[in-house]
């Protein structure tokens, strides 16, 4: 073996193995026999003699060594920096590892604009020490203490050096506080590189938060699906078990009153067709409500308050009603265009439109699955939105199953496919005709549904039977109000800015079991006890007609064409706090924490009564940016900060709130 063997068996390029590196004291042993035969080799010449025999054999005897084979064999696939690897102590291995940089690292190293290395900043925000060791405290221009000298000295040597260095010092307290702005310069860059970089991730985690709910929306429809054919197997297996049952028992009877099959048919016709409703029909005796959504969207309070979620070209003409379930659910319009529409909030599209009213509908109201609407042809109708042949994944839209069916605040095309002819048959259940003249208000809480009409009267509805139980005169209430109190000023109170006939008579209407609140164009808030059709309460304050209201368990809030909203406390009747605007309030609805209202203007206006502020929504600002001017906004509604208002040119916005 020489040396060029050797150096070979050291340097080749290969992995290490767990067992391939040789032991301290068998290398050391190893090197010195080949320094032996070495030594020998130069020192004697050509004539090696026994020596170099003897130490080639004891070489030769340690390499016949199995494990000494397989150790030779790895060190000869073992590069160099692999074996100094070898020898580093834990520690020292892991100090490297964090330590070390790759070269595609050090070649993308960013340029930093900061003019002044680590060392100067440490130095400038480190506080200087004077020569006697102390802290220098640095003082300001103005108010450093001037060199006293004595007129003896003022121009000598020593006053000229004490001039000099005090001179040095401020120029070196200068360039320090150059290096601290630049260095608080620099961390505001920094910071604002981070903010852009959260943001561009917040926006990320949107995305993934709008496609999951996106998903969520499309299980929840396949579930209903299922238990709608669910339903409709139980009902038939009932059918069918029912029919085996008379069967058997008619076969048993030794009577000859057997059942035929007329008899079977008869049966069958009854227990089916009592199950279906019709328009011209009584409603069945038990309404099922199947709940849409299942869980809450909570996409839209991750967004900025007035952001945009989506802009709808619903109507060709002013929205005169509208109204949704939930965030991101199913929104019905209406318009002077005679047309009342359905949408699926989440992908912006329309699923159909509801046909019936000879006339516009002037309110209207979604409950769960429930839509009930009250028209200017003195009808109220009820229809199931569940019922409605609606694909939210597209292909029922003529739409392809690998494009996109639009994220919650992304807007789709102006030139979406229209929803299928028929879509909605199957949502009417029945009409409620008692009225004379148009429906202006109504309200739906539970089986209890009361709505307002300009025939100035107020009729409350059984749902069961499908027919008005009560009818509350609201002119009648008027008269027994004033001949209590012994006004001779008429049994009807003109408002002084606005002349009834200008408003709806019955403005807006809200009921809970027997309470009933009910605001008209006398510029009256009556609060109703439907158990006995008395006026329990009259709030009295607004000057002008009455047009939206609200209530909770304490408050009521209520809006009117006077240009004001007022907040009452129900305890008291007293007025709690009111708000002015400069146009007349047509809607008005509030949540936990805002009022919105629609107050004449190409905004919402929004009341803020957690921070006690006011504030301004909607495309009034967002494009007045680019020059153009939106339409006013006559309804609004919020639920949870989801934010949908109506405009008179038939655009609906979704806004957060």
């Amino acid at each position: 073996m020489d040396d060029s063997d050797l150096n070979n068996a050291f340097h080749d390029e290969a992995p290490v193995g767990e067992d391939s590196i040789l032991s301290s004291r068998g290398l050391e042993a190893f090197t010195r026999k080949v320094t032996t035969t070495a030594s020998h080799l130069t020192g004697h010449g050509v004539d090696a003699g026994n020596p170099y025999h003897n130490a080639m054999g004891q070489v030769h005897r340690q390499l016949a060594r199995p494990v000494i084979q397989r150790r030779m064999f790895s060190m000869a696939k073992t590069s160099p920096t692999d074996l100094v690897r070898s020898k580093f102590s834990a520690s020292e291995i892991q100090s490297r590892a964090l330590s070390y940089l790759s070269d595609d690292m050090l070649q993308n190293i960013p340029e930093d604009e900061n003019a002044y290395s680590l060392f100067q900043g440490f130095k400038a925000s480190f506080p200087e020490l004077t020569d006697d060791g102390k802290r220098n405290r640095r003082r300001s221009s103005r108010g450093r203490k001037m060199i006293e000298e004595s007129p003896s000295t003022a121009n000598g040597p020593q006053h000229l050096h004490k001039l000099k260095k005090e001179r040095s010092t401020l120029m070196h307290e200068l360039e320090m506080l150059g290096i601290r702005k630049n260095m608080a310069s620099s961390e505001i860059r920094e910071i604002d590189n981070k903010i852009a970089n959260l943001t561009g991730m917040r926006r990320i985690i949107l995305d993934r938060l709008a496609g999951l709910e996106q998903e969520e929306a499309l299980l929840e429809h396949d579930i209903g699906d299922m238990e709608g054919r669910i339903d409709v197997a139980q009902v038939l297996v009932d059918e069918a078990e029912s029919i085996a049952a008379a069967t058997a028992a008619a076969a048993r009877s030794d009577d000859d009153d057997l059942v035929t099959d007329q008899d079977v048919d008869e049966f069958m016709s009854k227990s089916i067709y009592e199950k279906i409703p019709s328009a011209s029909s009584a409603p069945p005796k038990k309404r099922h409500k199947h709940t849409r959504r299942k869980s809450m969207p909570i996409l839209h309070e991750h967004f900025d308050p007035g952001f945009n979620i989506r802009e709808i070209k619903a109507h060709t003409e002013q929205i005169t009603a509208l109204d949704f379930d939930v965030p991101f659910g199913t929104m019905v319009s209406a318009s002077l265009d005679d047309t009342i529409k359905v949408w699926d909030l989440n992908a912006g599209r329309c699923i159909g439109s509801l046909e019936g009213h000879t006339a516009s509908v002037r309110a209207l109201q979604v409950e769960d699955n429930i839509l009930v609407t009250g028209s200017a042809d003195a009808t109220v109708r009820l229809w199931d939105l569940s019922k409605a042949h609606y694909d939210p994944q597209g292909s029922r839209f003529g739409r392809d199953d690998e494009e996109d069916d639009g994220i919650a605040f992304e807007n789709p095309d102006d030139h979406a496919v229209d929803p299928p002819e028929g879509s909605m048959a199957d949502c009417p259940l029945f009409v409620l005709q008692s009225h004379m003249d148009e429906i202006t208000a109504l309200h739906l809480r539970g089986d209890v549904l009361v709505s307002g009409s300009s025939d100035k009267t107020l009729r409350q509805w059984d749902l069961e039977k499908g027919r008005c139980v009560q009818t509350l005169d609201v002119m009648w209430a008027a008269a027994q109000a004033s001949a209590s109190l012994g006004s001779g000023e008429g049994t009807w109170r003109q408002t002084s800015r606005q002349t009834s006939g200008a408003a709806d008579f019955v403005g807006a209407l809200q009921v809970f079991e027997s309470a009933l609140a009910c605001g008209t164009a006398d510029g009256m808030v009556r609060l109703w006890d439907l158990r006995s059709g008395q006026v329990h309460r009259s709030l009295v304050g607004h000057t002008g007609p009455v047009t939206c209201l609200q209530f909770d368990d304490v408050h009521i809030v209520t809006g009117s064409l006077d240009r004001s909203i007022r907040i009452w406390d129900l305890r008291t009747g007293s007025i709690f706090d009111a708000y002015a605007y400069d146009n007349p309030i047509t809607s008005m609805m509030f949540d936990d924490r805002r009022i919105v209202s629609a107050a004449g203007e190409d905004v919402i206006k929004v009341y803020d009564k957690m921070e006690s502020r006011q504030w301004d929504c909607g495309a009034g600002i967002t494009e007045s940016e680019d020059g153009r001017t939106p339409a006013i906004v006559e309804h609004v509604r919020i639920k949870d900060g989801y934010t949908v208002e109506g405009r008179r040119d038939g655009i609906v916005g979704v806004w957060a709130c």
